[in-house]
């Protein structure tokens, strides 16, 4: 079976092809990346994947009709990661975030339809409801995005299960709290954080920093991809959460003590626009239904990232002078 992978040279893109030539099922024969190689893809990311014979690499966009229509010719799947995701970056830049994320969803899923794909895993983010004061998210809460980015994942959401509904296409939607983990681009906050604490710079703590984020490790989160892509019913969206609720601040605590730094490092700076309070998400859905439950205990996850980026500086250090 053939399986076609969108984004694949990013953070949870390319973790998740190593997660799914790892797993016993779903299995697939035939593992096709798809990536533009934009900033935040890297070819290096692959390299590994690209070892395996199943494995191969189609450098494209999805908002070209006939590269998606070439790739997807002969597919059983489709996992789309391709997305741009920075909240900052769309803020000032957002007509790229529309292209991509609303336009090349569409077009990737018009070659779904055409070639008759069995199942089209569509992976989102949680922002796209909103902010929540109390309680958590369910799937089927209205959606309220703030910002550009979460906008364009929520047209792409809508895109998604539109052409499940109207075309019977076996469409999924997963929607992830915050990820954290190795090989995430230096410009997400933890990532970010450490690479600046590393070389004795301030780091950026937004407004009074007590937003609240749920954490979750790439590890987990691609797990449940795969039970969604294995097991998911047809036209249906599947949260996927950590388990850990901190405020930046208290996240920025954590790092600075594992960095063996202090509060001095701080730099409190004007508050992101649009800026969501709090996110939180239900994770009821997928754990009775397939069996989800998180498993990288936070802590021990968070040290382990932390170690990573001290011991891959020659990953990471081009990212940031090229930036």
């Amino acid at each position: 079976m053939r399986i076609v992978i969108t984004g694949a040279a990013g953070f949870i893109g390319s973790r998740f092809v190593e997660m799914l030539l790892a797993s016993p099922e779903p299995h697939y024969e035939d593992v096709v990346i798809l990536d533009a190689l934009t900033y935040s893809g890297r070819r290096d990311n692959i390299e590994g994947a690209l070892r395996d014979s199943r494995v191969s690499f189609v450098e494209g966009s999805i908002t070209d009709p006939e590269v998606t229509d070439e790739t997807l010719r002969g597919a059983q799947a489709v996992v789309h990661f391709a997305a741009e995701s920075h909240v900052d970056r769309s803020i000032t830049g957002a007509r790229t975030f529309f292209e991509t994320n609303v336009i090349g969803t569409q077009t990737l899923l018009e070659s779904a339809r055409r070639h008759q794909v069995e199942r089209f895993v569509h992976v989102s983010t949680d922002e796209v409801y909103g902010s929540i004061a109390q309680g958590s998210w369910r799937e089927d809460h209205l959606l309220e995005p703030n910002s550009p980015y979460s906008s364009s994942k929520a047209g792409s959401d809508l895109a998604a299960l539109a052409y499940h509904r109207t075309y019977g296409l076996h469409v999924n939607v997963t929607r992830c709290s915050n990820n954290y983990g190795p090989r995430q681009y230096p410009e997400k906050v933890i990532p970010l954080f450490v690479t600046n604490l590393m070389d004795g710079h301030p780091i950026p703590l937004y407004g009074d920093g007590l937003n609240v984020r749920d954490w979750l490790h790439v590890d987990d989160h691609c797990r449940g991809i795969l039970l969604v892509l294995g097991g998911g019913r047809a036209g249906e969206i599947y949260n996927i959460g950590g388990g850990t609720e901190l405020t930046n601040k208290e996240l920025t605590y954590r790092l600075l003590q594992l960095c063996d730094k202090t509060t001095e490092s701080i730099e409190v700076v004007a508050d992101r626009l649009g800026h969501d309070r709090r996110y939180s998400v239900d994770c009821s859905k997928i754990r009775n239904e397939l069996g989800y439950q998180p498993q990288v205990d936070f802590s021990e996850g968070l040290a382990a990232v932390v170690r990573w980026y001290l011991d891959n500086e020659t990953w990471w250090r081009p990212l940031k002078e090229a930036r």
